[in-house]
């Protein structure tokens, strides 16, 4: 499996670099735990708050900013393309929530990139016991990565 990540900053007011290695050892490690083995292209953007307040509300019908969006590629099936799709995330809005986390910017960045992916894949956290998987993979995959369980 090969992993390409293509990195965008869009964000007008950030310090925050990627690390492309990293990032793509976050998605590798993600994709090795739900044993998906094909190639994997995602794009990752970096904006800032009202760029993501827009992009909740008309996609989301959700009037506020958030962390982080996914957008996942449906591909025609006659088409060959590894693209899973796009993560948005909002740096002043990852930046606020690892402070009244407690956390890292790169633990939360990390546990960020994770959950996309999932929802990427298909994984969702809407229903009870979706969340319940979902959550259990983010924090074996998370601790994989040594960091902490997001969620206690």
């Amino acid at each position: 499996m090969k992993v390409s990540i293509d990195l965008q900053n869009e964000c007008s007011n950030s310090s925050f670099l990627f690390d492309e290695d990293k990032i793509i050892n976050y998605v590798t490690t993600t994709l090795n735990k739900i044993h998906y083995t094909e190639d994997a292209e995602i794009c990752i953007t970096l904006v800032d708050e009202d760029q993501i307040h827009k992009l909740n509300k008309e996609y989301r019908h959700v009037d506020k900013p958030t962390n982080i969006l996914s957008f996942p590629f449906e591909c025609p099936p006659e088409v060959k393309l590894d693209l899973l799709g796009d993560l948005v995330v909002c740096f002043s809005v990852l930046e606020q929530e690892a402070k009244d986390q407690n956390k890292s910017l790169e633990e939360h960045f990390c546990h960020l990139i994770v959950h996309g992916t999932l929802h990427l894949l298909g994984y969702d956290h809407i229903q009870d016991d979706e969340a319940v998987i979902m959550e259990n993979l983010e924090i074996e995959i998370l601790q994989q990565l040594g960091f902490s369980n997001p969620y206690e």
